[in-house]
């Protein structure tokens, strides 16, 4: 059977993008989201196109009962997971820490940490048992420091990077592999989000600057995947050519 990708955050951006590049590669998918029509459609443009197994999941990540049914009654070739991106992740305002909304605080620590140690919890034992799996994380530049209005979300990656490193310790007496991939800008829906839906807000964000894609991430992603068994890109930081860090940009 070919190899199986579970890709959290699967319907759009980057986890749309990797969805793609892996199907491109002959895995089977197993896809998460909680848009229902975006993910069929994407379902139904994979398997046309490259004629792989797509099953869908689709399930809030933050809810913990909902991802462990999900997993649990999926067919038992299904189960056997060789590569687990946790893709999933949002930053919500760009307030100042002391006056930010505390259901922002929430979402994003729930998202962004909680349901990748969830994740995590629910694949990584099966991956272990069979000596066999690889964990990526979409980390973010963010988590490399703080940026004016960003606090709680650089925390949030900043944590990735720990629990990406921490596990890759506890794993070192195994064959598993972890790999934190840290994009700088990426024109996605990101900023749409973080904004509130004002696109034309979120626009501005790339304005001036070419910023990295979807797909720019997806390749490293799947580069890491597809490195021999005894290499471990354990991080990588992407950063568009005009990008220097989280907060320095040049825009012409």
């Amino acid at each position: 059977m070919a190899q199986i990708a579970f890709i959290t955050g699967a319907s759009s951006g980057i986890g749309a993008a990797c969805a793609r590049k892996f199907a491109q590669n002959g895995y089977t998918l197993l896809l998460n989201a909680r848009n229902t029509e975006k993910l069929q459609a994407l379902q139904e443009e994979l398997q046309a196109a490259y004629g792989v197994s797509v099953v869908l999941l689709p399930f809030d990540v933050r809810d913990r009962e909902a991802a462990a049914h999900a997993l649990k009654q999926l067919p038992e070739e299904y189960q056997a997971i060789d590569v687990l991106v946790n893709n999933a992740g949002l930053a919500l305002g760009i307030d100042k820490e002391y006056e930010g909304i505390e259901e922002n605080y929430d979402t994003m620590i729930e998202t962004n940490i909680t349901a990748l140690l969830m994740m995590t919890r629910l694949v990584v034992p099966n991956m272990v048992a069979r000596g066999k799996g690889h964990i990526i994380n979409i980390g973010s530049v963010a988590g490399d420091a703080a940026y004016p209005g960003g606090s709680v979300y650089c925390a949030t990656k900043a944590a990735v990077k720990v629990l990406s490193d921490g596990l890759r310790m506890d794993l070192v007496d195994t064959p598993l592999r972890v790999t934190n991939v840290k994009p700088g800008l990426v024109e996605t829906n990101f900023s749409v989000t973080r904004f509130g839906g004002d696109k034309e807000r979120a626009d501005k964000v790339y304005q001036g600057i070419k910023p990295l894609t979807g797909e720019d991430i997806a390749e490293v992603v799947y580069f890491a995947a597809s490195a021999p068994a005894h290499v471990q890109i354990a991080e990588v930081l992407v950063l568009a050519t005009h990008q220097a860090s989280g907060s320095l940009v040049y825009r012409s």
